[in-house]
């Protein structure tokens, strides 16, 4: 049940708004991010009772990752949050209720940062089961204007405005300033329930600062484009999430990768594991290391890891005395009889909610046949963002979409 707030918890919005938006709020900024959740209508299959329960559910777990003792849900209790139709606007009154499920999508929205702001109402409930019946009784209020922002503001409330800051440790808003996309922080806190800055596993000590990473394997997982320009590095409990679902970053836009094959998120082999601590070793992606980062990766490995067994595993592996250790050779002499986890061919299934984004400005599912190529040696094809950005997970895959149409990542 829904209890009354000490003025405190409402003050705090306040500094929410600061840390989402700066200094001052861009209408244009406001109004991109004045969405609301939108009913899937495209998709006949899928009925409204699945898409509501689907879509709470996945709230819910969102707010049960960041909440620790409480759920603050904020919401608008006033007409402000309803979608406004341009013939209501004009002044005509009348009916147009035939727009049925689409009445959203086709509204002409008055956004207003400063009443919004004003009108900013929280619920407080001490278990989660309470919060999904709150949200199964007011459905409309996700649906209708503002949605995707009054959740935005529950999570930030639900685990704690300074708690948020002391995990982003940055000065910066959550929403860009100038451009008005989410920061990695805001990424991070909404898929794994922390507001780290970096998308590396764990923690890293860098010049004696302590940048944070992702804390453990997430629900889902995140890949981005960014990673192939070398801006950042993203790390396993990303690339391999508890579920076949990624999040793709592009330079502009964030879309939903996912798949119904599950073993692309098996335990991973032991040689898999190899090949992975070896190429974060190696992070320029040449296939080798420098001989005297040995040691470091055996040990990493719980491989043997004396010094004097190195020195002769490097003689070995290094015989010609150049100072590098090749990929492929460690490879043959510690794990000869490799084995994958990951399937040879599987179908991925790709999303971008951009009408725009989609081919005749119709949203819809991208279908593509997925192959792991045997090659090491990726092709790399600059005009092709799709594949850039899938190689970034999986270094030799192609894939032939449907109806030769390449989905868009922007």
């Amino acid at each position: 049940m829904a209890e009354t707030l000490p003025s405190a918890i409402e003050q705090e919005l306040l500094g929410i708004k600061h840390l989402l938006w700066g200094s001052e709020i861009k209408t244009e900024i406001f109004k991109r991010w004045s969405q609301e959740y939108k009913d899937l209508s495209f998709r006949e299959k899928v009925t409204l009772e699945i898409q509501n329960h689907s879509l709470i559910n996945a709230l819910s777990e969102i707010l049960g990752q960041c909440a620790t003792q409480k759920y603050y849900i904020v919401y608008l209790d006033s007409e402000f949050s309803d979608p406004v139709s341009a013939a209501e606007l004009n002044g005509d009154k009348s009916d147009n209720s035939a727009l049925g499920p689409h009445r959203n999508l086709c509204s002409s929205l008055v956004v207003d940062p400063l009443r919004f702001h004003e009108d900013l109402k929280v619920h407080c409930f001490h278990r989660l089961d309470d919060v999904n019946k709150y949200y199964y009784e007011n459905i409309e209020k996700l649906k209708a204007q503002y949605g995707v922002l009054l959740f935005l503001y529950s999570v930030i409330a639900s685990k704690g405005l300074e708690q948020v800051k002391s995990e982003s440790d940055t000065q910066d808003s959550l929403i860009d300033e100038t451009y008005g996309y989410g920061s990695q922080s805001l990424i991070n806190l909404m898929i794994t329930g922390r507001a780290t800055t970096y998308v590396w596993d764990h923690d890293q000590d860098v010049g004696g600062l302590k940048l944070r990473g992702i804390e453990k394997q997430s629900q889902i997982g995140f890949i981005t484009i960014m990673e192939y320009h070398r801006f950042c590095t993203v790390g396993s409990f990303y690339k391999n999430p508890i579920h076949p679902v990624w999040v793709l970053a592009s330079d502009t836009h964030l879309t939903v990768l996912f798949s119904d094959e599950r073993k692309l998120v098996s335990p991973e082999t032991k040689s898999e594991q190899a090949r992975r601590v070896f190429k974060s070793f190696d992070p320029d992606g040449n296939n080798f290391i420098s001989s005297d980062k040995l040691q470091n990766v055996l040990r990493a490995l719980d491989l043997v890891s004396e010094l004097e067994y190195v020195n002769i595993m490097k003689k070995k592996l290094d015989s010609e005395n150049l100072g590098i250790i090749l990929l492929n050779a460690f490879m043959d002499e510690f794990f000869p009889k490799e084995e994958s986890s990951t399937p040879d061919m599987f179908t991925l299934i790709h999303y971008n909610g951009l009408a725009q984004s989609n081919v005749s400005g119709y949203v819809q599912y991208h279908i593509g046949a997925a192959i792991l190529l045997e090659s090491d040696l990726k092709s790399v094809c600059e005009s092709n963002p799709m594949l850039t950005v899938l190689q970034t997970k999986w270094p030799n895959i192609e894939v032939n979409w449907c109806n030769n149409v390449m989905p868009s990542l922007n």
